[in-house]
């Protein structure tokens, strides 16, 4: 029996019959955010969430009591012997090593939710006669509870070489409320590399913000309070137009006195603070002239301003 976490799961699941198995078993081997996660929204959303497997036992026990029916195995091979649709959600380096210390038969899908590894890291599964795929959310996962939450919406990105499973893929993103984009095959790097601008760097650049807010006395919570609203705005400038036409801001205004003023007090600041001021403001200039709020010519003095070197401290 699950624990206080654990939810009653719907009459029926949506898509056993497109896993090929009436009543297949889901098990997890790697029981960390994504896992558990996972797990959850499966459970929740019928799915018979069977087993799971972690190095050191502690995720696997803690899954045990949030997800309904399921129990915590003693190895990853129990795990492939106990389920039909194998989910491994260990970290990416690990993926191929476990894959290979698995004996896996005929009837087993074996998935793995990494972004950037190609799934012929289940090459052994594969040679075994498991069908392979992968099925990555575009999903921040520092807090199960939280990603549980926000997981309706979220975009899957799903590979397989096998048509029909690839739509077994799909159906299952489904059924935890998130919509899919297939990633080609040999694309999962460059592809997983592209996210990164819209979550850990992006929480780097509003790390940056904090940092400079920090310098005229305000805390990191005062400057999360104010920029965290413009934050929502921007996106939903963005979702309402276009990337274009959801920019505001001095350069899109054609403001190069601001520009230039912005260029000084942040060279002082920090000179490396400076170069990333730079390099941003000048991947917005083709945002400016697409939205034709921008001319040629004052694009030319933006670029002109930005050229100019870092100020030393003295």
């Amino acid at each position: 029996m699950g624990g206080p976490a654990a939810q009653t799961r719907p009459a029926r699941c949506l898509v056993p019959e497109l896993i090929g198995m009436p009543s297949a078993k889901f098990g997890f081997i790697g029981c960390g955010s994504v896992g558990r996660t996972l797990a959850q929204a499966f459970s929740r959303a019928g799915h018979q969430v069977a087993a799971a497997w972690s190095r050191g036992g502690e995720g696997a026990l803690q899954m045990q009591q949030e997800v309904e029916g399921l129990r915590a195995l003693a190895s990853a091979q129990a795990v492939a012997d106990t389920c039909d649709f194998v989910w491994l959600t260990v970290s990416d380096d690990a993926i191929a090593r476990v894959a290979d210390g698995i004996a896996w038969q005929s009837h087993h899908k074996v998935v793995h939710c990494s972004g950037a590894t190609d799934i012929e890291a289940l090459a052994k599964a594969k040679s075994d006669g498991a069908t392979i795929g992968g099925f990555h959310p575009l999903q921040m996962f520092t807090d199960p509870a939280v990603a549980l939450r926000g997981l309706p919406g979220v975009t899957v990105g799903v590979e397989a070489a096998e048509p029909a499973f690839l739509e077994t893929l799909k159906r299952l993103a489904g059924d935890i409320g998130c919509t899919t984009v297939e990633v080609p095959r040999g694309q999962r790097a460059i592809y997983h590399a592209s996210v990164y601008y819209v979550g850990p760097f992006f929480i780097a650049l509003l790390s940056e913000a904090v940092s400079i807010w920090k310098s005229f006395s305000a805390s990191e919570r005062d400057a999360l309070n104010a920029l965290l609203p413009l934050l929502a705005g921007t996106t939903s400038a963005v979702t309402s137009s276009s990337l274009a036409k959801g920019m505001g801001g001095c350069v899109a205004r054609g403001d190069v006195g601001t520009v230039r003023r912005h260029i000084a007090a942040i060279d002082l600041f920090s000179p490396n603070a400076g170069e990333l001021y730079r390099s941003l403001t000048e991947r917005t200039i083709p945002l400016g002239l697409a939205r034709a709020s921008l001319t040629t010519s004052v694009a030319d003095q933006i670029r002109e301003a930005l050229s100019t070197a870092p100020t030393a401290k003295g």
